[in-house]
């Protein structure tokens, strides 16, 4: 009997140790799918339930199975907006491949046999197309599973276009042009803002599942998609284990150096050589002349970029790596580079390099302590990998995000209450009406304070950038302690979370400039990073008096002044930054002059001289990117050459809409040829929109009715309008506004007569248009100072009209609402039979030839040269590689524009609304309309003042000087 029980006893305990087992290693899985969201300090709360963090709570009691299944691209279910096209052997790559354009879908259907957690990589191979990164959005079963996978990340590889760095004839090196060097990748789906660091896990359930790409930009080949379970990465201590396992052996006598800019592959345009003059210790060095002498920077800031050198050992074993670096841009934070060798990280510690701040180059030698880390090199040739990566810094940025979202939140919903000018005498009663108002500020509160000191625990320094957060959270309790003081403080409450948002940006910025690697053995010394006293002394001394010789406003090659009165020379002068001109010169000295034989000095100088000069006949033969009111200003003077006079002038026009060429008409003649065109657009909300349950407006009807809507929740719409002129220039050449001048065109109005002797805005039409246009103002009280930007971010102006390349600053400087707004054509006028005009005004830059030049011929092959889509595309591809997103080039050559990394469908949008734009015309005397079209609103909507008689009185002194200008030039009055 006893035997039986303890038979039964022992079974029962077998079954109880065997199901522990089974929990422990379930428990085991799910904790490794939710370890990267708490990263063991907070648990993110945000409002917005698209984001990854809630999709992974969503499904964190699902496994993580270990199995790994090939999709083959070419085995897809069906192809959507797209012709997909299978491939044979492309490439190299061995058997069928899939084609994909930048539109459309592709869908695969998966048989899984176990629900879970699964990591996803692709096998892709860059097409050629816009030089911008590949997007795609990812969906699984007819849904995207959060908003990350809507901007999956494909990388192209660039690589310097020559072998060696190249100088111009004054002995300053060049810096080297990026180039496309496609291969064949295998990526693992991850986050591209970089805020999470581990791969992206997708659920899919038992059966069989639909994976779709949606392409967003670019085309791409697809050999594969892989379904699997993502290796985890190995300690170094169980490194030092393998390595006495496999009796690898220290190297001995061996000291290697590479230099940085010799990097062999980079992930981006922008990670080209630099020049770096601040210490003689850098390698290679010259005391006066520019040599590329670093990589990184500035530029190699953005998560998931990357760089790849080679290096070449001796002999197989185990090394040390050093890198001399140098980070002195990001104060009180640290940049964080994962490290791969020949593709793969060696072991965990190295995933998270910190890189400290300060002002001079340093040599970090990668350990722990004392003691460095040791690699394995193969003999020959290996590749060292570093990878921009947030780090530690990855759960504080999520965190503070979503800090920035939901205090936003409460912040609308508080306006909403109180209005943008509370009443300083009126108890709103805001804990009655927002019950949960306290208990957020209080959490935010204890949030804010508990990643400062995270980030003062993982930098061990309290800074600036701990200062922000503490503030903020400062204010946050006081607000739970004294909620009567909310009302009178909620502009330095915006102010603040403000203030976090650029947190937010300047902590993601992960800068680190590199001067060499070294890789050597374990008892090599490091060489020293820093020049000594006399170093630095020869160095000052010969830089002072090399300033005296040296001509640092010339850029790139110059031509012998001896040649100068050849027809073969020309000189350019352009008023942008020095980063604009030193692209441009590249691009004149290896495709212009090569092309046509023709030299180009190029200068840099401040446009507001171009008259003096001119006057002088000190001029330039070829002036760009001058502002649109010059060219007609200056050919009234004889000072710019009429472009009609050249025989193929027609067909040139041709590259540009009409709407582009329209202010540089001046008597039957053309004194410029377009550069950039820009236009206005509607930025909307989608979030707030659909908050307010109101629909985009697509009529000016549509405003009329969605005002009251913003209103009521004390919310705003913008309109362009003139505030605070920063130099006269803005007042004196002011534009017609946008507002008005879109409203009039789509009402068949128009600024001149035909004849350019009067101004039609004494014309009925114009006059509806302008009581139409005022009355926003005094009806619905419109703000008439605002900043647009921060207040679309804030919410509190959840819609409104900019100009087209406000697109560009939002990308960079807004993430927190990164998916939450787009843009879209201007409101327009509805017609009889139910179409919609959306006429809208353009303003931009040109391009012109002075009467003085002696070599026309020339000025307008380099004009041709210039405007041509070629180089208007390289040029634009060049400027965002060098400086990113926010500085896309918005070209006014119709085919150009097309080639510029848009994502497609945003293309579209602006495609939709080029076509209904038209030009503002340039007048003798036009200068008066714009700046008296604002006198007239101000004295409507400030003064009170009929919008008729306004106008009326304002439009007789445009006409005074219309007139005026004309008998000044000789030209007809009537």
């Amino acid at each position: 009997m006893k035997n039986k029980r303890l038979k039964k006893w022992c079974c029962l305990s077998i079954i109880i140790a065997m199901l522990s087992i089974m929990s422990f290693e379930t428990d085991k899985n799910k904790r490794e799918i939710v370890a990267d969201t708490n990263n063991d300090f907070t648990e993110t709360i945000t409002i917005r339930e698209d984001l990854y963090g809630n999709y992974l709570s969503t499904y964190q009691d699902r496994n993580q199975p270990d199995v790994e299944m090939i999709v083959e691209a070419e085995d897809y279910e069906r192809a959507e907006g797209m012709e997909a096209e299978v491939l044979n052997n492309f490439e190299g790559n061995e058997g069928k491949s899939l084609k994909t354009n930048e539109t459309g879908s592709v869908h695969w259907e998966v048989e899984v046999e176990e629900e879970g957690m699964y990591n996803l990589a692709v096998k892709y191979f860059p097409m050629e197309g816009k030089s911008s990164s590949i997007e795609r959005e990812l969906w699984i079963n007819g849904e995207l599973p959060f908003q990350g996978a809507a901007t999956l990340t494909f990388p192209r590889i660039w690589v310097n276009e020559k072998e060696e760095i190249e100088r111009d004839n004054r002995g300053n090196d060049l810096r080297p042009r990026q180039i496309e060097q496609p291969i064949w990748q295998e990526v693992t789906l991850k986050d591209s803002e970089g805020y999470y660091v581990e791969p992206y896990l997708f659920y899919l359930k038992k059966g069989v599942n639909t994976i779709s790409f949606v392409s967003s930009r670019e085309p791409m080949v697809i050999d594969y998609l892989k379904i699997f379970k993502a290796d985890s990465v190995r300690t170094y201590e169980e490194a030092k284990a393998d390595y006495q396992k496999d009796g690898l052996q220290e190297v001995k006598d061996v000291a290697l150096k590479i230099q940085g800019e010799e990097a062999i592959l980079k992930s981006a345009p922008t990670l080209y050589a630099i020049n770096d003059r601040s210490s003689p210790a850098t390698e290679p060095y010259h005391v006066s002349k520019i040599r590329m002498n670093s990589i990184g920077g500035y530029n190699w800031r953005w998560p998931g970029q990357w760089i790849t050198w080679e290096v070449d050992v001796p002999e197989s074993g185990l090394y040390k790596i050093g890198i001399k670096n140098k980070q002195n841009l990001v104060r009180g934070v640290f940049s964080t580079r994962k490290l791969l060798i020949n593709g793969e990280v060696p072991f965990k510690e190295v995933e998270k390099l910190e890189f400290t701040y300060h002002n001079d180059w340093t040599m970090k030698e990668l350990g722990e302590g004392e003691e460095p880390y040791l690699f394995y090199l193969g003999k020959g040739r290996n590749e060292m990998t570093l990878e921009v990566t947030l780090g530690d810094i990855a759960p504080l940025l999520r965190t503070v995000e979503a800090s920035v979202l939901e205090l936003n939140n409460i912040y609308r919903r508080i306006l909403m209450i109180t209005g943008a000018v509370p009443d300083p005498y009126r108890d709103y009663q805001l804990e009655e009406q927002i019950p949960e108002m306290t208990e957020i500020f209080k959490r935010q509160s204890e949030t804010l304070n508990q990643v400062a000191d995270e980030l003062e625990q993982v930098t061990g320094e309290t800074s600036d950038q701990t200062a922000i957060l503490q503030t903020m959270a400062y204010q946050l309790q006081d607000f739970v302690d004294r909620p009567e003081t909310i009302k009178r403080r909620l502009d330095s409450f915006k102010v603040n979370v403000g203030s976090l948002g650029t947190w937010i940006l300047t902590v993601r910025e992960q800068p680190l400039e590199i001067d060499y690697l070294t890789i050597s053995s374990k008892d090599s010394k490091l060489p020293k990073a820093d020049a000594s006293f006399f170093q630095e002394l020869v160095h000052g001394g010969g830089a002072f008096f090399s300033s005296f010789v040296e001509d640092y406003n010339t850029i790139g090659n110059v031509a012998d002044p001896e040649d100068m009165e050849e027809e073969k020379n020309i000189t350019l002068w352009i008023g942008t930054g020095r980063d604009q001109a030193q692209v441009l010169k590249s691009m004149i000295d290896d495709t212009f002059t090569p092309q046509t034989g023709i030299n180009v000095n190029l200068k840099l100088v401040q446009m507001d001289v171009l008259l003096p000069a001119t006057l002088a006949r000190q001029g330039p033969d070829v002036a760009m990117q001058i502002g649109n009111e010059i060219p007609v200003n200056y050919a009234m003077r004889n000072a710019v050459v009429d472009l009609t006079q050249f025989q193929d002038y027609e067909e040139i026009e041709t590259r540009f809409r009409e709407s582009a060429v329209v202010p540089y008409r001046y008597n039957e003649g053309v004194y410029a040829l377009p550069e950039q065109q820009t236009f206005s657009m509607l930025f909307y909300r989608k979030d707030i929109l659909e908050e307010l349950d109101v629909e985009v407006p697509q009529t000016w009807d549509d405003i009329a009715e969605l005002i009251p809507v913003l209103q009521k929740n004390h919310m705003d719409i913008a309109f362009p309008l003139l505030q605070d002129p920063q130099f006269p220039g803005q007042v004196q050449n002011l534009i017609p506004n946008q507002t008005f001048t879109m409203m009039l065109y789509q009402q068949d109005g128009k600024l001149y007569e035909e004849d350019a002797t009067k101004s039609a805005l004494d014309s009925e039409v114009s006059m509806d248009v302008f009581k139409d246009w005022t009355s926003l103002y005094t009806n619905y009280k419109i703000p008439l100072k605002f900043d647009f930007p921060n207040r679309f971010r804030t919410g509190e102006m959840p819609i409104g009209i900019d100009d087209y390349t406000l697109y560009n600053h939002l990308s960079v400087s807004a993430p927190e609402i990164r998916g939450l707004w787009e843009f879209v054509p201007v409101p327009g006028t509805m017609q009889e039979d139910g179409t919609i005009r959306r006429e809208v005004g353009s303003s931009g830059t040109a391009a012109v030839i002075m009467e003085q030049s002696e070599n026309k011929e020339a000025a307008w092959e380099f004009l041709k040269w210039w405007t041509s889509k070629d180089a208007q595309v390289r040029f634009g591809r060049e400027m965002e590689g060098l400086m990113g997103a926010a500085a896309r080039y918005p070209t006014a050559n119709i085919e150009a524009l097309k080639e510029l990394p848009w994502p497609m469908k945003d293309y579209e949008q602006l495609e939709e609304q080029w076509q209904s734009v038209r030009g503002v015309p340039e007048v003798p005397g036009g200068y008066f309309t714009g700046r008296h079209l604002d006198n007239a609103f101000r004295e409507v909507v400030n003064n009170g003042t009929n919008a008729r008689e306004a106008l009326h009185d304002y439009v007789i002194y445009i006409n005074d000087e219309i007139r005026l200008k004309r008998k000044e030039f000789n030209l007809s009055i009537e």
